[in-house]
């Protein structure tokens, strides 16, 4: 397990993550600590654990719409997919009508051809 130093609203914290997860860890911490300044500009001084809680919060809000706007996404792409394979056999279909179509086309140019070979 590897180890990191997070800095956040200037206090350091030693944390333990994955092997290879270091710099994840740290840019994490630093968003967070990014919360944090937003609501000590906007709000001040209202107490250290009441700030880290209410930048939790906005974390959990902004997470919580991310998820909302996947879901929609995923039902979009969804959506789309049965489109799309609606389409495709639409055109197997198509395909398969005008091959016998076309099949039937021949075989009467054929025959009519024969008819005037023997005539």
């Amino acid at each position: 397990m590897a180890q990191v130093t997070v800095t956040i609203d200037g206090k350091a914290y030693r944390m333990a993550c994955e092997e290879g997860q270091e710099e994840h860890l740290i840019e994490l911490a630093q968003r967070f600590d990014q919360y944090v300044a937003h609501l000590k500009d906007s709000f001040g001084e209202i107490g250290d654990q009441r700030i880290t809680v209410m930048a939790g919060i906005m974390v959990m809000d902004e997470l919580s719409e991310m998820q909302k706007r996947m879901r929609g996404l995923e039902s979009e792409i969804a959506t789309l997919r049965k489109t799309r394979d609606d389409a495709l056999l639409k055109a197997d279909q198509n395909d398969a009508a005008l091959t016998g179509a076309l099949t039937q086309i021949a075989e009467r140019i054929e025959s009519v051809a024969a008819k005037l070979a023997g005539s």
